[in-house]
């Protein structure tokens, strides 16, 4: 490793902790993009996770099952806006990570944390739509209490490997151009790379797979509902698939944007240790995953119908008046309860009045 990649050995606590993050590592105004570029990520980040949250607490009829996840996953993405997007909007600023070791090991541990939480919410978010849409009998089995043990399940199971680093196994420290903290890639130790296996196994490979799958299976069930219904002489609801394949793809493309860089780098400091990684691209993935908290309000609550319009209710404080029904929106109830599919009507009836695809 060269030396100049890197001006603080992870798991060593150096007496001054600022003088040993020097801004030499990056041109001066290469700090400043990017301190420019978190800045408008993070007023993003928090006004979109503060909106999806202000709406729900002010609709008490969205809180359902489904929602809860949704909901859950909008704290995870303030809070990851809040410390990990902010925080490194003002180190850039200054050029340095100049606010502490302590500060440091707190950030990586709320950025690991949070992301996690949020990646893992994703997860279980998939895995119910999968159950909703293409095991009805098991749809009928969500409730607010199986809501809310997937979450504390999520929260808990991430909460460990967040926890772990600052137990000995692995560690957080200063990354790339030293101006934010994460898990610390560039320790050399056993140790530190058996976190990162088990780390890339179990919380980005297992969460895509299943992912993937529970969404392709959704699809597949859409096609095969909308078959049926041609075949019965109805007329199959095109514009409702066409707009649940784009939202698909929406998620999994955002996904992969967010995480695969921050996956790709653990697993090239495993098979090749000794490999150099220059500071900026060292410190790009954790930067791509913090602009996954974006996103997800748009492409998971503000495309639904029935969000939309609770959200223009609550900026025109309450001036807004909806019309018109909301076919616009995918709705797993509509998916479930087609009237022009009796048969398949009569199996599932769910009670939410938004399920949003």
């Amino acid at each position: 490793m060269d030396s100049n990649s890197t001006s603080w050995i992870p798991g060593s606590h150096p007496p001054n902790f600022q003088a040993d993050v020097a801004p030499t590592i990056f041109p001066r105004v290469g700090y400043s993009i990017i301190s420019f570029l978190m800045f408008i990520n993070t007023v993003l980040s928090v006004f979109n996770n503060s909106l999806v949250i202000t709406v729900m607490l002010k609709n008490p009829s969205l809180l359902h099952p489904m929602n809860v996840i949704i909901f859950s996953l909008a704290v995870s993405d303030l809070m990851i806006g809040l410390c990990g997007s902010l925080v490194v909007t003002i180190t850039n600023y200054e050029g340095s990570f100049f606010i502490g070791h302590t500060a440091c090991i707190f950030q990586g541990f709320a950025v690991n944390y949070f992301g996690l939480v949020s990646l893992c919410t994703l997860t279980l978010l998939a895995y119910e739509r999968y159950n909703v849409v293409c095991k009805p009998r098991a749809g009928l089995k969500l409730s607010m209490r199986r809501s809310i043990i997937g979450l504390i399940i999520v929260w808990v199971f991430c909460l460990f490997w967040a926890v772990a680093p600052l137990l000995g196994w692995s560690s957080y420290g200063p990354e790339g151009i030293q101006t934010s903290c994460s898990l610390a890639w560039e320790e050399r130790s056993w140790s530190n790379y058996s976190y990162l296996i088990l780390y890339t196994l179990l919380c980005f490979l297992l969460p895509v797979a299943i992912i993937i799958y529970c969404y392709s299976k959704v699809l597949t069930s859409m096609n095969k509902l909308n078959r049926s219904v041609e075949l019965q002489g109805g007329c199959s609801s095109q514009k409702e698939n066409e707009h649940a394949i784009t939202m698909v793809l929406a998620m999994i493309i955002a996904f992969f944007v967010c995480w695969l860089p921050y996956t790709a780098l653990s697993v090239v400091v495993v098979v090749d240790p000794e490999l150099y990684i220059p500071p900026l691209v060292a410190s790009m993935p954790m930067y791509f995953a913090k602009t996954s908290p974006v996103y997800n309000p748009i492409i998971y609550v503000l495309s639904n119908k029935q969000f939309r319009d609770a959200t223009l209710e609550v900026l025109s404080c309450g001036r807004f008046i909806p019309h018109g029904p909301s076919s616009g929106s995918i709705n797993m109830r509509n998916l479930n309860s087609r009237s022009r599919l009796t048969s398949f009507s009569r199996k599932i009836s769910t009670p939410s009045k938004v399920l949003p695809l």
